[in-house]
């Protein structure tokens, strides 16, 4: 980690110049900084955990001492917080369907932190373009399509019917929200409208009385949409509790593993790398830095941090795309800012009142967020290829990606026996990345396939030829 030097006079940014990763403002000031990006990337961090079936508080607090571990790994150069992914997601609702416990799904993910800690090893050692020629931008839009798009039936069978006219309403504020928010605030349009759909639906509750739906847990009961009987009963101070899920209580607890859950979740994977590749690539540009060395540190960073979040029973992570516009907005790239923000984070991880504010967030809220970020998580994919110029007039790309789409959308299975299937996203994350890379095979040797076109550069399977450079590893963020 380095010793960050004062920027000019800790106070002001000169027109033109950005605060360094290895520099900092006065340390008012970068505290300041390190509570914005708390609040930039509290929204995708404590929703996705309770989507996820995990505990929220848990989730925060590991969540601070993973962007500490992500730091040191990067020798301080990468500035990121490491918040919730949501590239597991998918796979964990599909493990939480065949019965999954959260010990499983734990498991899967910490196996699936590890694989991606080594991936990075990989690339450091092997360099960043192995990452374009095994999982080239078709492919690699294609996985993140389906994450977000496989994801559809969570929102409209679990959380939607929770309390359809909240959610109605708290889909179209945050729409709104997004486009209509200047600033800071629109950067974190997504808590604002959690806090929202909060507190309106408080005031349902005391205008309208209680509602009657399932609630997310079976058959339909009469409840208030806002119970804070569990926030009364949590104390200021603590860790967040040890797993009862006899009691219903998820909180701290040991993983276990099962080879038919790991296969489910292996292929959010593939989004990471892309994610943290596209991360560094876009801190670089901005602050002008070459952090291209770092991309294999930033990968194995963020795949070690997931493996010790859920070792305690915490949630995966990520780098937070959230938190580039925050450092855009500022100029400020200190990692010194990330620093606090981690310690910010570790301390609010013990309240388990905070904990319990958190985990009781409506069930109608959370279905109106999520139809949004569901969608933008899947059009992320149509933006990699859009932004990679791929080529699906080719049948070299079009064949492969559009069965594995269909198959990882529509849940397609494959049994292979009574206790192991493949289905949903691991199945169409397989189909995918095998299909294409043998159609490539196949069809290097059909010359129809492999004829010029004009602005396209011989056998390219991408769009026109914009320059004599490798493209660069496109911008995926999944938070």
């Amino acid at each position: 980690m380095p010793i960050w030097t004062l920027h000019g006079d800790g106070k002001n940014i000169g027109a033109g110049e950005v605060v360094a990763p290895g520099e900092r403002l006065s340390w008012g000031r970068t505290i300041g900084l390190g509570g914005q990006h708390v609040v930039s990337m509290f929204g995708a961090t404590f929703v996705f955990p309770i989507i996820m079936g995990l505990n929220p508080q848990l989730a925060v607090m590991m969540s601070g001492f993973c962007t500490l571990f992500f730091l040191l790994v990067v020798k301080g150069r990468v500035p990121s917080y490491l918040g919730t992914s949501a590239a597991f997601v998918g796979g964990v609702a599909a493990i939480r369907a065949q019965g999954g416990t959260t010990a499983e799904v734990t498991g899967a993910i910490l196996v699936s932190g590890l694989v991606l800690g080594f991936v990075g090893i990989a690339i450091h050692f092997l360099g960043g373009g192995v990452i374009s020629k095994a999982l080239p931008p078709v492919v690699t839009g294609a996985v993140v399509m389906l994450i977000g798009f496989n994801l559809a039936p969570v929102v409209a069978g679990l959380y939607w019917p929770q309390d359809q006219w909240v959610a109605l309403i708290v889909m179209v504020a945050l729409i709104v929200m997004s486009v209509a928010l200047r600033g800071f605030l629109g950067r974190i349009a997504i808590l604002v409208a959690l806090v929202f759909g909060y507190i309106f639906s408080w005031v349902l509750d005391r205008v309208s009385g209680p509602i009657t739906s399932a609630g997310g847990s079976g058959a339909p009961t009469e409840h208030f949409r806002v119970n804070w009987d569990s926030v009364h009963s949590a104390s200021w101070f603590g860790l967040p509790p040890f797993s009862d899920e006899a009691n219903g209580i998820v909180g701290i607890h040991a993983p276990s593993f099962s080879l038919t859950f790991i296969v489910l979740v292996l292929p959010g994977v593939i989004a990471l790398v892309a994610e943290n590749a596209g991360h560094v690539k876009a801190v670089a540009e901005i602050t002008g830095d070459d952090l291209d060395p770092y991309i294999g540190r930033a990968i194995a960073g963020d795949g070690f941090a997931t493996a010790i979040a859920s070792a305690v029973g915490g949630s995966p992570t990520t780098t937070h795309a959230e938190n580039i516009g925050v450092m855009a907005a500022t100029r400020v790239y200190s990692t010194a800012a990330y620093v606090i923000a981690g310690v910010i984070a570790i301390l609010l991880g013990f309240s388990p009142k905070f904990g319990a504010v958190m985990a009781a967030t409506p069930g109608g809220v959370l279905g109106g967020i999520l139809v949004v970020l569901f969608g933008m998580i899947g059009l992320l994919g149509a933006k990699i290829w859009k932004e990679n110029g791929v080529d699906f007039g080719n049948p070299l790309n079009l064949m492969p990606i559009a069965a594995g789409l269909i198959i990882g959308i529509g849940d397609t299975a494959l049994k292979f026996s009574d206790t192991f299937s493949l289905g949903g996203i691991a199945l169409g994350t397989i189909v995918l990345i095998v299909m294409y890379h043998f159609c490539q095979f196949v069809g290097s040797r059909n010359p129809e396939l492999n004829r010029p076109e004009p602005g396209r550069r011989p056998g390219s399977t991408t769009g026109p030829d914009t320059s004599d450079d490798e493209r660069e590893e496109p911008v995926a963020q999944l938070t």
